[in-house]
C-alpha cells in the first residue's frame, strides 16, 4: 500500500478524533448543571432553663429573668414588695393581650423602688422586691397564667419567673423569720362616673359590701379566716376588727400620717362606691389558705402619691413607718434586725 496514502489516512483519522472530542466538550458545556439543593433552615424553639437556675440569690445583687422582663431584688427583711402593673416594655415577640384589663398602673414601678430604698435606710436591711417590667398589654402578673399570658410562651415564662421569685422570697422569710408581710403595689384611677377617690384602698380579700357591714357582724373568726392576713390575725393580741380597721389597723396608722385609707377608723368601708379588695396575688401569696406570709393589696391614687418624685418620696416615708408600726403591733417584734 502506498505510504503516502497511509499517512494521509492517519492524519484524517486524527482530525476526526479531535473534532469529535471538541464537539463532545461543547455539548458538555451546554448542559446545565443541576443546582445543589439548599437544606431547609430549622429554627429550634428556645429551651428555657429551670426556674431557680440563677440562684442561690444574694442580698445586694439584682437578678433578671429572660430578656430582663422580670426584676428581683433579694432581701433579708421579712417584707416583700411586688409591682405587677408598672412595666413599660413592649417586645414584638409577645403579642398584645386580647382580653382582660390592660391599663398600666402609672409609676408603681418607680414608687415601689423608692419604698425599697426608704426601707433600706430605716431598717438597715433589704426587703424582697419583685417587679414586672413588661407593660400590662403584654402580661398581667396579677392574674392566673391563662389570662395573664394568653397562650404566648414568652409571656408565660415571664409570669412563671415573677411568681417563682415571690415564692423564693416567701420561703426565705419563713425560714429566717417565721412570718412576714407581702404588699402588692397598685394604683387606681378615676371612677366610671368621673369621681376620683383620693383615698388609698387596702385589700384584704374582704369585698366592699362586706366591709360596709357593722363591726359586730364582721368581727367573726370565720370572716378572719377568709382574709389574706389570716396568719397575722392569729398572731395578733387584737381581735380581727381591730386588725382590719380599728385604731391598730394599717389603714388607721396610714391615715394618722395624712394618707386617708379604706378600711380604717375614719373610713371603715367604701359605702357602696368602687373599691378593689385584692386580686390574684393577694390570694395566692397571702395566708388565707396556708403559710405565715400575710398579704395586703395597696391601691394608691395618682394625685398625691404616684404623681412625681416628690410624692413618691413622701409616701414612701409614711408607708415605711406604717409597715414598721403595724408589724410591731401584730407580730410582736420590730422589723429592724
Amino acid at each position: 500500500m502506498n505510504s503516502s496514502f497511509i499517512f494521509h489516512k492517519s492524519v484524517f483519522i486524527s482530525y476526526m478524533f479531535m473534532a469529535l472530542l471538541i464537539l463532545s466538550c461543547e455539548e458538555t458545556k451546554n448542559v446545565e448543571e443541576a443546582p445543589t439543593p439548599t437544606p431547609p433552615i430549622v429554627i429550634e424553639p428556645e429551651v428555657f432553663p429551670g426556674l431557680g437556675y440563677d440562684g442561690p440569690y444574694e442580698v445586694g445583687l439584682v437578678y433578671y429573668g429572660r430578656e430582663s422582663y422580670i426584676e428581683y431584688h433579694p432581701g433579708d427583711l421579712p417584707i416583700i414588695l411586688s409591682a405587677p402593673h408598672g412595666g413599660r416594655l413592649t417586645p414584638d415577640e409577645i403579642p398584645d393581650r386580647t382580653y382582660g384589663t390592660t391599663v398600666t398602673d402609672d409609676n408603681t414601678y418607680e414608687l415601689t423602688k423608692v419604698i425599697m430604698d426608704t426601707m433600706k435606710v430605716r431598717f438597715g436591711g433589704m426587703p424582697h422586691v419583685i417587679l414586672c417590667r413588661l407593660k400590662r398589654t403584654k402580661l398581667d402578673a396579677n392574674r392566673d397564667s391563662i389570662e395573664a399570658a394568653q397562650g404566648n410562651r414568652f409571656a408565660l415564662r415571664a409570669w412563671q419567673e415573677y411568681h417563682h421569685y415571690i415564692n423564693t422570697a416567701k420561703n426565705k422569710i419563713e425560714a429566717d423569720h417565721y412570718s412576714g408581710l407581702f404588699f402588692d403595689m397598685h394604683g387606681h384611677g378615676v371612677n366610671p362616673d368621673g369621681f376620683y377617690d383620693l383615698r388609698t384602698w387596702l385589700g384584704y380579700l374582704v369585698p366592699g359590701d362586706i366591709l360596709d357591714q357593722s363591726d359586730n357582724t364582721l368581727n367573726t373568726v370565720e370572716n378572719a379566716r377568709k382574709t389574706s392576713i389570716r396568719a397575722l390575725v392569729d398572731t395578733s393580741r387584737f381581735d380581727f376588727i381591730q386588725v382590719l380597721r380599728g385604731k391598730n389597723s394599717f389603714g388607721a396608722i396610714l391615715d394618722s400620717l395624712n394618707y386617708k385609707s379604706i378600711p380604717s377608723v375614719n373610713d371603715p368601708g367604701p359605702q357602696g362606691s368602687r373599691y378593689f379588695s385584692g386580686g390574684y396575688n393577694t390570694a395566692k401569696h397571702g395566708s388565707r389558705s396556708s403559710g405565715m406570709i400575710s398579704a395586703i393589696q395597696i391601691e394608691a391614687p395618682k394625685p398625691g402619691i404616684r404623681q412625681n418624685v416628690t410624692t413618691w418620696s413622701q409616701f414612701a416615708k409614711s408607708f415605711t413607718i406604717t409597715v414598721d408600726e403595724f408589724f410591731y403591733r401584730h407580730l410582736n417584734r420590730r422589723i429592724k434586725p
